[in-house]
């Protein structure tokens, strides 16, 4: 390892963060060696001082409700070599994309709250917006999906040896 480090995004959208929650607790067993690998670009849960140039991954989490969100789920696509959907919410769309179905007299019902909080007709999972490369299933992440995967792109971005 020629001190080469996996730049990373972790971004969340519409969804209860527990795989966000996963993510840090993860810190807990893996931060003396993640320090040496991964630098992370973005990651608001993290720091304060955020980018989004330069990421070679970008692990998103959560359903995307909302026109500004998706236009940000652009630009972080645009910014990322790779997108790896992160959890429930954002593979599946579910459960906030429960009221796509909903019937017309529920949708009626709920139509001054779409207005309300500028949400889209809508719900969509990450990957109707965005070309997503991988997805990690669970309410929360399955840890041992999560680490294979963050393992997997150390290997393939050059940070460790294959």
């Amino acid at each position: 390892m020629g001190g080469k480090k996996l730049r990373v995004g972790w971004f969340s959208f519409t969804c209860c963060e527990d795989s966000t929650m996963v993510f840090i607790e993860l810190m807990n067993d893996h931060l003396d060696e993640w320090r040496k690998l991964i630098e992370f670009r973005h990651a608001r849960v993290l720091k304060k001082n955020n980018t989004l140039s330069d990421i070679d991954v970008a692990f998103v989490e959560g359903a995307i409700t909302n026109d500004k969100d998706a236009n940000y789920l652009k630009e972080i696509r645009e910014n990322s070599k790779k997108l790896i959907a992160i959890g429930a919410c954002a593979v599946t769309g579910m459960p906030a994309a429960q009221r796509n179905n909903f019937d017309q007299e529920t949708k009626n019902e709920i139509q001054f709250l779409i207005k309300r909080f500028d949400q889209a007709d809508r719900v969509r999972k990450v990957s109707e917006v965005v070309k997503v490369d991988g997805e990690i299933p669970g309410c929360p992440m399955e840890e041992p999906i999560f680490l294979s995967a963050l393992q997997g792109c150390l290997k393939e971005f050059g940070v460790v040896n294959a």
